[in-house]
């Protein structure tokens, strides 16, 4: 299970997170998709909707195709971690956060979540 990709919100997300047989690891880009036009309003995937929402898709992958990368330019640019338990992982996206680094909130909200489940288990 990913955290969150590079791909998330529109390929806005500078990080990709997921828990691996050796932690929780955390790779940064080291570039930023800037976009030429503003991307079409998010469409819900349902089986009623599923026509707009695979071209929305397409729209989306057009300007991917189209935009520029541009550096990001943050202290972390590039690296790679692995932190071996929920706590460190929590205190690095924080920190993550804190430089600069667009990534969902709620991905900081989920991994409290999990740590809160830990205490109950």
């Amino acid at each position: 299970m990913s955290y969150c990709r590079f791909s998330t919100n529109d390929f806005q997300c500078d990080l990709y997170c997921y828990e691996s047989k050796s932690g929780y690891e955390t790779h940064i880009a080291q570039n930023r998709f800037v976009f030429r036009e503003p991307m079409p309003p998010p469409v819900e995937f349902s089986l009623d909707t599923s026509d707009q929402w695979f071209a929305r898709h397409q729209a989306v992958m057009r300007e991917v195709d189209r935009a520029d990368k541009v550096k990001i330019g943050l202290p972390h640019d590039g690296e790679s971690f692995t932190d071996t338990s929920l706590e460190d992982f929590l205190t690095r996206l924080i920190h993550l956060k804190d430089v600069g680094y667009q990534f969902p909130d709620d991905v900081i909200e989920t991994v409290k979540e999990e740590m809160e489940n830990e205490k109950i288990a």
